[in-house]
């Protein structure tokens, strides 16, 4: 099921996610939905607290994007994936600046400078353990969707003056006056950070 995607102010983002348990009776829906929704916003990666949930979850899929990354000679894992409980276990020292954006930050863009590199571990949908090291562009879309799970959204990563000045267009898009695509849950009455 298609659901709104949370924008930045919404307290969900900030808050810390809970690992999920073989048990979880929700878990199946719940990355149904993760899909659902990225593929509704056109997005290629999303996280539990984006749409309002606190489970240590994201998916990526990079399907749109598949030919451009393997001409440039990338090599791209099957589409969707989904990762539950994931944990960085290496980062590269080598760093790579790169234009971002987010679904709950819709219209605006940054360069954001991280690992070029990372290895993860983390279950995929059947519950197996996995660990892969990312590269690249796909290093980049794991480690944006893993902050996700962290409280930490990309303009954090921002110099303190760059923030300053996104200031008024960020409480701009925290009470819902952007345009999207998809549907968003705003927060009208936010006023903080």
């Amino acid at each position: 099921m298609v659901l709104p995607v949370y924008l930045y102010g919404q307290p969900v983002l900030r808050e810390e996610t809970v690992e999920v348990t073989p048990d979880s009776e929700e878990l199946p829906q719940l990355i149904e939905d993760l899909i659902d929704t990225l593929h509704e916003a056109s997005g290629i990666g999303l996280a539990a607290p984006q749409i309002g949930r606190r489970e240590r979850v994201f998916v990526v899929d990079l399907t749109a994007l598949k030919d451009d990354l393997e001409e440039a000679h990338l090599t791209v894992p099957p589409q969707p994936m989904v990762f539950i409980n994931p944990e960085v276990v290496w980062e590269s020292p080598e760093t790579a600046e790169y234009e971002e954006g987010c679904l709950s930050i819709p219209e605006l863009r940054e360069n954001v400078v991280r690992p070029a590199s990372v290895r993860m571990q983390f279950l995929d949908q059947g519950f197996t353990p996995q660990e892969m090291q990312f590269d690249e562009f796909m290093a980049r879309v794991v480690q944006h969707e893993f902050d996700h799970l962290e409280g930490v959204l990309f303009i954090d990563r921002l110099s303190p003056l760059k923030r300053r000045l996104l200031k008024r267009r960020l409480r701009e898009v925290a009470r819902g006056e952007v345009e999207t695509e998809y549907p968003v849950a705003a927060n009208p009455e936010f006023s903080g950070r």
